[in-house]
């Protein structure tokens, strides 16, 4: 009999299996008395199963203070953005030339007469041979009558010459004038700076440039009886139209001159020089420091995070209500069981 039995489970194993699945279901079937099953394994099964359910609460309550984070970026985000729009920040940067294009020098002088001019390099200014006498003009010089800009009605008289040019070489342009007598209790001239001499020279209407230049840029003075020596710096700034425009920056510095003449003289002798102060020009525009693109990166990555914690969020809480049905299935055939 054993032999045969052997034989008939060689021949249908799977009857077998069926068998010892049916006996190990029925075994599984059969509730067993506490003193026989033991109270470590429901405790142990409770713990784990709470902690679990903790554990997802505080992933949960973790994910939504992320949110909130996210959503605080989002508004600081944009708020910053339309901060730096109104308020852009101003950028200089410095451009080295050796050669300046030439400015033009207007000069006012009323009644006094220019004496002499020329062009010197290296800083060297020779001694003045015949102080208060007419001497060698060398400059390029243009006399020029228009009206006045302001009033429209005072016409007046401005003589013009072109500056210094090679900053390498520290090319400057002295100038004398002099003043045979004045009513005022101080004697001084006015000039002022322009951009480009050569402009001046190849405008059509050269009134109507002057009486431009006049609005556009300030004026300075210089005073009798001393040598004022005037440093330029040019700038430019750029406006938000994309229109350019320049203006001079000057140092000036002012050293008596004494007067060696033998007779006693009551006219007045006036000395200024031009120089570039350094090969640098000065470009100056608003900037905004605000980028699009780094924003709607930025925003890109939040929007992602909220997309990824809300994905999460709904995620964790299905897997709370599964478990949740889990528990309360088993519970209710437990139950059933014990009923």
């Amino acid at each position: 009999q054993l032999s045969e039995d052997v034989e008939r489970a060689s021949e249908n194993p799977t009857d077998e299996r069926e068998g010892e699945m049916e006996v190990h279901e029925d075994a599984s079937s059969v509730i067993l008395p506490d003193s026989e099953l033991g109270t470590t394994a429901p405790s142990l099964r409770f713990s784990k199963t709470c902690l679990k359910n903790v554990f997802s609460v505080i992933l949960l309550f973790i994910y939504l203070l992320l949110m909130a984070v996210a959503v605080f970026l989002v508004y600081q985000t944009i708020s910053d953005f339309r901060e730096k729009l109104k308020h852009p920040v101003m950028s200089v940067s410095y451009k080295e030339v050796s050669l300046y294009d030439a400015p033009g020098i207007a000069f006012y002088p009323g009644k006094a007469r220019l004496l002499s001019c020329k062009h010197h390099y290296y800083d060297h200014i020779p001694p003045l041979i015949n102080p208060g006498q007419p001497g060698n003009i060398e400059c390029t010089t243009q006399r020029i009558n228009y009206t006045d800009p302001f009033t429209n009605q005072t016409m007046k008289y401005a003589l013009v010459v072109q500056g210094p040019r090679d900053v390498k070489k520290k090319e400057l342009v002295f100038l004398q004038f002099h003043l045979n007598g004045t009513d005022q209790d101080f004697s001084a001239i006015d000039y002022l700076l322009f951009s480009s001499f050569q402009e001046f020279i190849n405008s059509p209407e050269k009134a109507e440039f002057m009486k431009d230049c006049e609005s556009s840029y300030s004026s300075w003075k210089f005073s009798g009886g001393f040598r004022t020596w005037v440093k330029m710096s040019l700038v430019k700034t750029k406006e938000e139209d994309g229109s350019e425009t320049v203006e001079f920056k000057q140092e000036t510095s002012v050293v008596t001159y004494i007067d060696q003449r033998t007779e006693p003289r009551s006219d007045q002798l006036f000395f200024v020089v031009f120089e570039w102060k350094d090969p640098f020009i000065q470009t100056v525009q608003d900037i905004i420091t605000a980028n699009p693109w780094n924003m709607i990166a930025l925003l890109c990555g939040i929007f992602l995070a909220l997309f990824k914690a809300a994905d999460f969020a709904k995620l964790s809480v299905k897997w709370m209500i599964k478990i949740r049905k889990r528990h309360l299935k088993r519970r209710s055939q437990a139950m059933n069981h014990i009923s």
